[in-house]
């Protein structure tokens, strides 16, 4: 997958005449009736504040990815794109190719389950935090004695409180089942481990660690839907496989890249953001291009 990184960057969509539904850290979003049009930017957060520098080729890494994960795990839960090619988009939306085409979807609507629903097959970011002060992640009890990046065996159903902005927070599974109701949240949980087993179990083939990940559902005519993205580096922590090691933090496919570099700036982690020199975008884009490409080969 080649992106240009001379083409326009798209960091907010202008689609006069259509109905703007929601606008996330990413993701513009507009209303369609019954369905909806799912427009992924060249934006990036960091520190849950969304930056002023496009990451070249961004939005069209994220849509083409969730599109090959979405087709090869569609057998384990419906998922909730109807299109994502251009020329089957309505008459009103023709106009706009420049900005929607390969970085959008349209899909059905749903009713959205409030809860982030996280698998962590290894023991990093907050889990890991989390770990080293109580012993458990999200109040699931772990052996002694793990390391810094451990894999977990099984994986871990840890959910989440959903921000619109700012950190999502970490709820126990009880609370969850307070939430959405027993079965739904047991089906729920029940459906995210197995996509990340399978993913995960696919991306080793290739090479890279899911390290872990997040998924949402929604509802629709009493059917869970697979919705929003699909295990991509804004969604999921990949590692390469051949640089893994226990006990210290790993190199990953994702926005690390421009964490590492905010870190060395005197910038207080509050709006605004700063510009990423340009050297820095490029290179974070050529990460997620890599990433994708690397589990989409594993599939042919």
């Amino acid at each position: 997958m080649k992106i240009n990184p001379n083409a326009p960057p798209v960091l907010k969509t202008d689609l006069p005449g259509l109905k703007p539904f929601k606008q996330g850290k990413v993701r513009d979003v507009y209303d369609l009736g019954d369905r909806l049009l799912v427009v992924a930017t060249d934006r990036l957060s960091a520190f849950d504040v969304v930056l002023p520098t496009a990451i070249p080729g961004k939005g069209i890494v994220l849509t083409q990815m969730s599109l090959f994960w979405f087709e090869l795990l569609g057998d384990v839960v419906p998922h909730h794109v109807l299109t994502a090619d251009f020329d089957e988009y309505d008459a009103e939306l023709q106009p706009y190719r420049e900005q929607l085409e390969g970085r959008s979807m349209i899909v059905r609507k749903t009713e959205v389950l409030p809860v982030e629903c996280v698998v962590r097959g290894y023991l990093a970011g907050s889990g890991w935090k989390d770990y080293q002060a109580t012993g458990a992640v999200c109040g699931i009890s772990l052996p002694g004695g793990l390391a810094q990046s451990a894999r977990l065996e099984p994986p871990i159903f840890t959910p989440a409180t959903k921000a619109e902005t700012g950190h999502d927070e970490n709820i126990s599974f009880e609370t969850m089942e307070a939430t959405v109701g027993a079965e739904r949240a047991a089906e729920a949980r029940r459906i995210s481990l197995e996509i990340y087993s399978r993913a995960r179990t696919h991306a080793e083939a290739r090479g890279l660690i899911l390290a872990d990940t997040k998924f949402e559902f929604g509802v629709r005519d009493g059917e869970l839907i697979w919705i929003d993205e699909a295990l991509t580096p804004d969604s999921s922590r990949f590692w390469p496989g051949d640089q893994y090691e226990p006990g210290r933090s790993q190199p990953a496919f994702d926005k690390q890249y421009v964490r590492d570099y905010l870190e060395t700036l005197d910038w207080n982690k509050q709006p605004p953001g700063p510009e990423l020199p340009p050297e820095v975008a490029v290179r974070t884009g050529e990460k997620y291009v890599e990433a994708f490409e690397r589990l989409r080969g594993a599939a042919r």
